[in-house]
């Protein structure tokens, strides 16, 4: 959730940006305009314009594009934020008896994955109670059987 915030900032930090830096602009096209409309009428050289002899417009270009790289970051951290915690399972241990709970982190160990045939090797239980086990995990969506030939491989969710 704190992820979240930081893009959100960032988001509302550059449109704020952005906002600034487009007032700055029209102003100084503004005051540009209004020097080269002097020049024009006193009849001077426009190559001796210093609007046209300053480095503003190069600035102001990378000021926008420093601007709207930070309005991409935000939106990335904020929706890569959206991402994790859809997919995120969420439950309570303790809503988990001991052989569940064994079990689970058992498949937690081996990276969320693992055929029945090994969990029976390694927990020592017998092939019906952890089918049992498997069935009461599964209902509450916390892992999945996939049948794989003569066995079943276990995924977490």
């Amino acid at each position: 959730m704190r992820t979240k915030a930081i893009g959100a900032a960032l988001l509302g930090f550059s449109i704020l940006l952005i906002i600034a830096l487009s007032m700055v602009k029209i102003s100084i096209d503004s005051q540009s305009a209004s020097l080269c409309s002097f020049y024009q009428e006193k009849d001077l050289d426009m190559s001796q314009c210093p609007a046209h002899k300053n480095n503003t417009s190069w600035i102001m270009t990378l000021l926008f594009g420093i601007a709207f790289l930070i309005m991409g970051i935000g939106g990335y951290i904020f929706i890569q934020q959206e991402k994790h915690a859809v997919t995120a399972p969420r439950f309570s241990d303790e809503k988990l008896d001991e052989e569940e709970k064994r079990i689970f982190e058992l498949m937690k160990h081996n990276s969320g994955s693992a055929y029945q045939s090994d969990l029976i090797r390694e927990t020592g239980l017998s092939k019906v109670k952890i089918t049992r086990v498997l069935d009461k995990l599964e209902s509450k969506g916390l892992l999945e059987r996939k049948r794989r030939g003569m066995t079943n491989i276990i995924v977490l969710k």
